[in-house]
């Protein structure tokens, strides 16, 4: 027992919470609540005082990123991606220890992995993911130790290369798809939409000349007005409209041999509708909103097509014709 009655009447709280060989706490009390709350204030908070020992944390990171799941990442929308994601990278780091998880440590396994050919994009991913596990265990206060991906940067990712459709490629495609491909294909050409947000879509989202996008990957609803006769081809219907043809559409889209950038495939459809959207003199914050992006950083990305993008760079530079 940590709480001991002395012979004058007093309680003393005699314990050790960081085990036999971490600091002790004595301390006496007249009444035995007192003590009570004492003795569990000191194991609460000992982990976060300057003056007390921390004992390792012995855990694996296995066990950290299954507590992780449990506790934060179950509510996330791609939760159990993520958490493959994790366990893949643990087993990349050779399944350490928590407490062998060190900024040193960290560092050194990234520089190892670019020496391999790794790219930052990826490298930046898997800092993202690791970095959220720690932060929710701080957070619900099952982690006692300094974050330890706390004041290490992510790398500078290169630009990813875009690429669009021309409206004589665009043609080629649509005359070579056919049944659900050929729609969702039209139906992403002419909202911006993800191949996934149009593939899953049900009747019910078709309302009044616009489609609604749910459950998006910002889990934001957007709604986005389209042609008569698109939407002569998806109303009045309910449940889910399309069957799964990604492997139909992408086989006809590699057989047109487009020239794309290495692992973009259906993407390309939503490249192509922001960039002839700028191109046709669209406004770049209608089209932050169509795409349903979060930061309009992303969505500047597009901005040079517009027609007049710097155009003043020729009406006020010294040498203007």
């Amino acid at each position: 027992m940590s709480i001991k009655k002395l012979d004058n009447g007093q309680y003393q709280v005699d314990v050790r919470p960081a085990g036999m060989k971490g600091k002790r706490f004595r301390k006496k009390f007249d009444r035995k609540t007192e003590a009570a709350n004492y003795e569990k204030f000191v194991i609460t908070n000992f982990h976060d005082k300057d003056w007390c020992d921390r004992p390792s944390d012995k855990r694996s990171l296995s066990e950290l990123i299954d507590l992780w799941y449990r506790l934060y990442g179950q509510t996330l929308k791609r939760g159990a991606d993520e958490k493959r994601g994790l366990l893949f990278l643990d087993k990349k780091m050779g399944h350490p220890r928590s407490y062998q998880i060190t900024k040193q440590y960290l560092i050194q396994f990234r520089s190892k992995r670019m020496e391999s050919g790794i790219q930052a994009s990826t490298l930046n991913r898997d800092h993202n993911r690791l970095s959220s596990v720690f932060t929710a265990l701080i957070n619900a206060a099952e982690y006692h130790h300094e974050h330890p991906l706390k004041g290490i940067s992510k790398l500078r990712e290169k630009p990813s290369e875009m690429s669009f459709l021309s409206q004589e490629e665009i043609q080629r495609l649509l005359d070579n798809l056919q049944g659900d491909a050929l729609i969702i294909a039209r139906l992403c050409l002419s909202t911006g939409s993800r191949w996934s947000e149009a593939n899953e879509l049900k009747g019910e989202q078709v309302i009044n000349g616009r489609v609604i996008f749910l459950d998006t990957k910002n889990n934001k609803n957007r709604a986005v007005p389209i042609g008569e006769k698109l939407n002569s081809q998806l109303k009045n219907r309910s449940g889910r409209l399309f069957e799964n043809c990604y492997n139909d559409f992408y086989k006809i889209l590699k057989s047109l041999d487009f020239n794309l950038p290495k692992g973009q495939a259906s993407h390309v459809l939503r490249h192509t509708f922001a960039s002839h959207f700028m191109m046709n003199g669209g406004n770049i914050l209608t089209l932050q909103k169509i795409l349903g992006h979060g930061d309009i950083k992303q969505t500047l990305l597009y901005a040079h097509f517009s027609p007049d993008y710097l155009n003043d760079a020729i009406k006020y530079n010294p040498l203007k014709e």
